[in-house]
């Protein structure tokens, strides 16, 4: 259980911190960074880690049985679109507010999904995970005010809002995001079962299953996201903006996203298996709510708030609150459930 909750954790610091990068690229536009890290992460990291960590991953793929497989395509696409979604959001309404409304709507939605599979705890541990859920609600709620005070403050001008979006627009892509999302925790709870005894059957040690997930969800859910950018790219003649001097300090800081991002999810595949029973809900109750925490000291760090009032700042530190009160509560639920 401490192994679990160790590795739950530090899933949660890896997530918190990959999209910081992102800030210091030079030249490029939203489409340029974000396309190159998503290439990067749902393609190269997983066909590199699928080839030279994973025994006979053909055969294993090829020994699941098509609905998992059909399951599992079908919500990792969808959390490629959340996903996306979600890099938008932070290039709308900056990365402290991103994670808390996309990370706050995926454990409003997401720790419930697993029971979809496991079936549904006793009615007592069932009342006090949506207790907790309430609460997170609540946490939602203060963060998007937080967001709209921070934008009255910074007195954001019409040429500014253009070129962003508004703020009320970056809070709406990032709680759709978030529930789309969610696919990642359903394809992990009906894959990982199935995919561990293949990974056992070809002499994989245990910590190779989170790895064999995170390939499936990554590629299939890269599909949207590569159609998206390509897209983007080509209406708005972006292309020319990868001939620049920066590129490979820019392929650098992109790349080092993508290994935090994916890292993040196997970890927390690992984590979920480690914790047992409950591991599922759990472990993504932590592993969501740290990288919250880490994002937003990271915000704080990098003076997205600077010029915030007070007022903005603890809709925000209340917002954070709830979240992490609500996340407990839901652990405590899940506890009772195991």
């Amino acid at each position: 259980m401490i192994e679990g909750i160790i590795w739950a954790v530090s899933a949660g610091i890896m997530l918190g911190l990959y999209a910081l990068p992102e800030k210091f690229t030079r030249e490029f536009k939203f489409e340029n960074t974000w396309s190159m890290f998503f290439a990067i992460a749902t393609f190269i990291v997983p066909v590199i880690v699928s080839i030279s960590l994973i025994k006979e991953y053909g055969g294993v793929l090829s020994s699941l049985p098509s609905d998992v497989l059909i399951k599992m395509a079908v919500t990792s696409f969808l959390w490629g679109i959340g996903v996306m979604m979600w890099g938008k959001a932070i290039n709308h309404i900056g990365l402290s507010l991103g994670f808390s409304l996309f990370i706050g709507t995926v454990i409003l939605v997401g720790s419930l999904l697993p029971f979809l599979v496991d079936g549904l705890p006793p009615k007592n541990a069932f009342l006090t995970i949506m207790g907790g859920i309430l609460v997170v609600l609540v946490g939602i709620i203060a963060n998007g005010k937080a967001g709209m005070a921070r934008q009255k403050d910074e007195g954001v001008s019409q040429e500014e809002l253009e070129e962003k979006g508004s703020m009320g627009k970056g809070i709406l892509i990032a709680v759709v995001g978030g529930l789309l999302a969610t696919g990642f925790s359903f394809a992990n709870a009906v894959g990982r079962p199935v995919i561990h005894e293949a990974c056992q059957a070809s002499g994989n040690p245990a910590w190779v299953t989170a790895l064999a997930v995170m390939v499936i969800i990554y590629v299939v859910g890269g599909i949207p996201i590569a159609a998206y950018f390509i897209w983007q790219i080509s209406k708005k003649s972006l292309w020319g903006n990868f001939r620049t001097p920066y590129l490979g300090k820019n392929v650098a800081l992109t790349t080092i996203m993508a290994l935090l991002n994916f890292s993040a999810s196997a970890a927390f595949a690992f984590a979920a298996f480690k914790l047992g029973q409950s591991g599922n809900t759990v472990g993504y109750a932590i592993f969501n709510t740290i990288s919250i925490v880490v994002a937003i000291v990271s915000g704080l760090i990098t003076r997205e708030w600077v010029k915030a009032s007070a007022r903005a700042r603890n809709f925000l530190y209340i917002g954070l609150a709830c979240m992490v009160i609500g996340v407990v509560i839901i652990a405590m639920g899940n506890s009772i459930a195991a």
